[in-house]
């Protein structure tokens, strides 16, 4: 259950980067941003100091993970409550995903994973007297197929299975060329991997053409229209008429009280609120449309920050930042209109094929804000390349990747993240032993070979796959400088479970 503000998730969390740093040595440098992840930050610091007062020799600093950057889910709700639009996001969104594995009806994962070789491990049925036969497939890199679609933009999902079914099958009529006994032996070695690849490839078809049926309905469309106006600042639910009736239309056919409170909560959240008089328009919709239970469940939203009444202007405090550790006032609320151009947020066009030109492509535009704060550490000259007066915004990918051969730090972006909600933080950690200085030297010799140069983010309340996806691709525009990068998080988290967190159910019991 998702819960922004719950010490005992800090506390775990620290627990474990703890844990971490013990195994792997003192991450020598932690940022972040958000007022739960400084939270977070101080209490590892506390957990540092009494870790070296229990040892007699002090820990060393780390040559593997040489930065952490500590990302509070607060900071980015619009991502979360976004629709996913990658092939692995929309499995999230249609079936859900949990602990990597998602439960199929017979339907669509039965034949495909019955024929497999690996049918036994992928599959394990379960049903009750009122559900359907259901399989339970594994979703694993292990799997190629699955590796291969798991990040890209669903748009491309047919492109790439029907590319990979031809080649499957030329590799399978290559049989016919065996001319000698070791061909053949070489060709029979490669047939269980070649039975595994095409069950597969069947799955990942079904589920695709599945997932179709959801992505061309009226409703999805709709929806995707509403937050894509939303995302670009360029019109609201209370500002457009067409987006009003469009919305008011869905509630009046019954949609997922979800896919109503998410776009309610994406406009909350990124106009600072909703004004007084839709606030209350809509709130009376949704509680006479759904039940009055919902009462207990637009409070609970409210208490979240996630739906929230406009209430005056931004507060936006002072900006600078010293250059070892530091913070700044946070602001209540994030000023987007003043982001979106810094930060390229919003990207006219964006390529979504094999290759993605930027992150923007998991949400066909929008780039999500905790990307674009990672790569403020990493990629900041890529960033001031793609947010500069008379840039192509239509073709980010012709600029280099990243010339930055370091941790650049919150510097170049100071202004920008005053204007984000919750505080900003760098600390750099002194070295005060020998081994210390020893082990320093060490990493900055193996810093001059690309090697020991990895940084771990954490998601502090939540991370989505479409992130996910966006973090692997600034990874591999990274592989130049030799930097790569570790994700961790408290959990895996989706709009739906970010709303859902506040649903009531009905006095009856019945679910909401």
């Amino acid at each position: 259950m998702f819960k922004r503000n719950d010490p005992t998730c800090i506390f775990l969390s620290a627990r474990a980067l703890t844990a971490l740093q013990q195994r792997y040595g003192i991450i020598p440098r932690i940022l972040g941003k958000g007022d739960n992840a400084h939270r977070l930050a101080k209490l590892l610091s506390r957990m540092r100091s009494e870790l070296s007062t229990a040892n007699s020799k002090p820990l060393a600093h780390s040559t593997v993970v040489d930065s952490l950057i500590i990302l509070d889910r607060s900071v980015d709700f619009p991502s979360v409550l976004l629709t996913q639009l990658t092939y692995e996001g929309l499995i999230d969104e249609t079936f859900g995903i949990r602990n990597s594995q998602v439960d199929l009806p017979t339907a669509i994962a039965g034949a495909a994973m019955t024929t497999g070789a690996q049918s036994s491990q992928n599959a394990a049925s379960s049903t009750t007297d009122t559900a359907p036969l259901k399989c339970r497939v594994q979703l694993s890199s292990s799997d190629s197929i699955y590796s291969q679609l798991r990040s890209t933009n669903f748009s491309h999902t047919g492109t790439v299975l029907n590319r990979m079914a031809r080649r499957l099958q030329a590799d399978y009529d290559a049989r016919h060329t065996s001319a000698t006994t070791a061909e053949l032996r070489a060709f029979v070695s490669k047939l269980p991997s070649y039975q595994a690849d095409q069950a597969s490839l069947k799955l990942h078809t079904s589920l695709t053409e599945e997932i179709l049926k959801s992505t061309r309905s009226e409703i999805f469309s709709k929806n995707l229209e509403i937050q894509q106006n939303v995302i670009a600042g360029t019109a609201g639910l209370g500002d457009s008429a067409t987006l009003r009736e469009i919305l008011e239309d869905m509630i009046a056919r019954d949609v997922p009280i979800t896919t109503v409170l998410r776009l309610l909560c994406l406009e909350s959240c990124i106009m600072g609120g909703l004004k007084t008089r839709d606030f209350d328009t809509f709130r009376r919709l949704v509680v006479q449309a759904y039940g009055y239970q919902h009462i207990l469940t637009l409070d609970a939203l409210e208490k979240m920050q996630l739906l929230i009444p406009r209430v005056g202007g931004f507060s936006i405090p002072g900006v600078g930042l010293p250059s070892n550790t530091s913070t700044t006032e946070a602001p209540e609320r994030t000023n987007y209109s003043a982001i979106r151009r810094p930060l390229s947020l919003i990207l006219d066009e964006v390529d979504e094929g094999d290759d993605p030109s930027d992150a923007a492509y998991v949400f066909s535009g929008y780039a999500p804000l905790s990307v674009r704060l990672v790569q403020c550490v990493l990629q900041p000259s890529y960033l001031r390349a793609l947010s500069a007066p008379g840039a192509n915004r239509k073709t980010p990918g012709t600029y280099t990747a990243t010339t930055d051969s370091g941790i650049a730090g919150w510097k170049s972006f100071g202004e920008t993240l005053a204007q984000i909600r919750g505080k900003t933080f760098d600390e750099i950690l002194p070295v005060s032993d020998r081994s210390g200085r020893a082990r320093e030297t060490l990493t900055k010799q193996e810093e001059k070979t690309k090697q020991g140069r990895t940084t771990l983010v954490f998601f502090l309340g939540g991370v989505t796959y479409a992130e996910v996806a966006a973090l692997r691709l600034v990874e591999k525009r990274l592989e130049q400088s030799g930097r790569k990068l570790m994700i961790a998080t408290t959990e895996m988290l989706g709009g739906d479970g970010c709303v859902g967190a506040a649903l009531k159910t009905a006095p009856g019991g019945e679910s909401s």
